[in-house]
C-alpha cells in the first residue's frame, strides 16, 4: 500500500480504502453519520462526540479552513474524521489554518476519498457500530508485516461499546467558572450550569438574555448547586449512554424535589426523562445534523433544528402521562416537542414542576436558529417561579401526589 494509504474497517467486517486525512496512526470508536452542509468546526470541537468517528455526508469539506472564534469548546473531541473530498486549500479571511492541519495538530486520526453515501447509506440500513480507521505506521507490523483485514477488525471488536458508556466525566470542565450576563447593569437571573459537554454557545445565549452563569463539573453535589443560590438549573449536552449517569440522575432529583427551575438540552433532556422514571434506548443510527424537523405541541410550529444524539426517551406520545418515579411524585408530563421524521420524542415538559428539556439544540451554532425560543422560555419560568420565593435545602418542595 502506499504511504498515503487508509483503510477504515467497520465492525461487520465491511472496509473502505482512501487516502489518510488528518494525522496518521489508528483510531477506533462508535462511527456515526453527519448530515450538516455546515458547521464542521463547531461538529468538530462538540464534547457530544467524544469516542466517536464522524462521517460528514457532504461532499466537500474543508472549504473555510478553521478559525479561532467559532470552536464549541477547548479541543476537537471526535475520536476520527471521514470525508469524501476535503478542500485543496481553505477560502475565508477568518481563516487561521487549514482543516486538515487543525486535525493534525490536535492528532485526529481521518480519512478521505472514500465514497461517504455509500457507508451513509450502510450505516443506515445496519445501524451505527464500532469501526476503526487505520494508516502510516497502524498498517504494518512491529516485523514489518502488512497488517490483514482480520488483524484490523480484531482491533475494532476490541474497542469498547456506547452502550453502557459513562463519558460526561471524561469532558466536563475541571474547575467551576462563570459566564457573566451582558447587556444589563444586574444579572436578571443566576443559572447554574452542569457541564456534561457543554457547548461555548450556550452560556453565551443565557448571557445574551441578562443572565449570570456558573458552570459545574460532573460531580458536583446538591449543595455545590444550592451554595450559588441559583435561579434555575441547566444541564447540557453530552456524550455516552443516558442509563449509566446515576449521580447526575440523583441530582437532578435533588433539583426537581426544590422545585428550582430546570431546563436541560440533549443529553439534559434524557436525564431528565430518567429522573422523572421514564426509560431511554440506543437510535439505530441517530440524528446528527443540522436539518431536523421538529413540532412544538404547544404552539404547533415546525422547527428545522440541530441535532446530535443516539439516545432517546422513551415516554407517551400522546396526552399526559404520570412520571413513572416513586409512584409519581412528579406528577403530569407532556411530550412537547417530537421528531417528525421519526416520532422520536424531541421534548418533556413537567405540568406540575417547573421543568422542561428539548432533545435538539437551541443554541445552534452554526444554525439554524428556529428554536433560540427556548431560552426565552427559561428566562421566563424563573422569573415565574422567583415571584414564589426560593425553597431553601432545608425545605424542599413536592410535586402533587397522583
Amino acid at each position: 500500500m502506499s504511504e498515503h494509504t487508509a483503510v477504515l474497517v467497520l465492525e461487520d467486517g465491511r472496509t473502505f480504502t482512501g487516502l489518510a486525512y488528518g494525522a496518521t496512526g489508528r483510531t477506533v470508536g462508535e462511527i456515526v453519520f453527519n448530515t450538516g452542509m455546515t458547521g464542521y468546526q463547531e461538529t468538530l470541537t462538540d464534547p457530544s462526540y467524544h469516542r466517536q468517528i464522524v462521517v460528514m455526508t457532504a461532499p466537500h469539506v474543508g472549504n473555510t479552513g478553521i478559525n479561532e472564534e467559532d470552536v464549541e469548546s477547548r479541543r476537537i473531541w471526535v475520536a476520527g474524521y471521514v470525508v469524501r473530498d476535503p478542500a485543496i486549500r481553505p477560502s475565508s479571511w477568518r481563516s487561521t489554518r487549514s482543516l486538515a492541519d487543525g486535525l493534525v495538530d490536535e492528532g485526529i486520526v481521518g480519512i478521505s476519498d472514500i465514497d461517504t453515501r455509500a457507508l451513509t447509506r450502510h450505516l443506515r440500513d445496519r445501524g451505527v457500530m464500532r469501526a476503526g480507521i487505520f494508516s502510516g505506521d497502524a498498517l504494518v507490523d512491529a516485523s514489518g508485516r502488512q497488517r490483514t483485514s482480520e488483524d484490523l477488525l480484531a482491533v475494532v471488536t476490541a474497542a469498547p461499546v456506547m452502550s453502557g458508556a459513562d463519558l460526561a466525566g471524561e469532558v466536563t470542565t475541571s474547575e467551576p467558572y462563570t459566564v457573566e450576563a451582558q447587556g444589563v447593569d444586574a444579572p436578571v437571573a443566576t443559572v447554574v450550569a452542569l457541564d456534561l459537554g457543554i457547548k461555548t454557545m450556550t452560556p453565551q445565549r443565557l448571557a445574551e438574555r441578562g443572565v449570570r452563569t456558573h458552570v459545574l463539573p460532573v460531580g458536583s453535589s446538591v449543595q455545590d448547586v444550592l451554595a450559588l443560590r441559583p435561579d434555575g438549573v441547566f444541564f447540557s449536552n453530552g456524550p455516552g449512554d443516558p442509563s449509566a449517569a446515576v449521580h447526575e440522575v440523583a441530582l437532578l432529583r435533588e433539583v426537581l424535589d426544590r422545585r428550582i427551575p430546570f431546563f436541560g438540552i440533549c443529553y439534559g433532556n434524557q436525564l431528565l426523562g430518567r429522573a422523572l422514571g421514564y426509560g431511554t434506548y440506543k437510535l439505530t443510527f441517530g440524528h446528527r445534523g443540522v436539518n431536523q424537523p421538529v413540532m412544538d405541541r404547544r404552539t404547533g410550529k415546525v422547527e428545522i433544528t440541530a441535532h446530535n444524539h443516539g439516545f432517546a426517551v422513551d415516554a407517551p406520545l400522546d396526552g399526559e402521562s404520570v412520571a413513572p418515579h416513586d409512584g409519581g411524585r412528579y406528577g403530569r408530563v407532556v411530550v412537547s416537542h417530537v421528531d417528525l421524521n421519526d416520532d422520536v420524542v424531541e421534548g418533556l415538559e413537567c405540568l406540575d414542576l417547573p421543568a422542561f428539556s428539548v432533545q435538539y439544540h437551541p443554541e445552534a451554532a452554526a444554525g439554524p436558529h428556529d428554536a433560540a425560543y427556548l431560552f426565552d422560555r427559561f428566562v421566563e419560568l424563573m422569573s415565574s417561579a422567583g415571584s414564589t420565593g426560593s425553597p431553601t435545602e432545608e425545605s424542599p418542595a413536592h410535586a402533587p401526589s397522583h
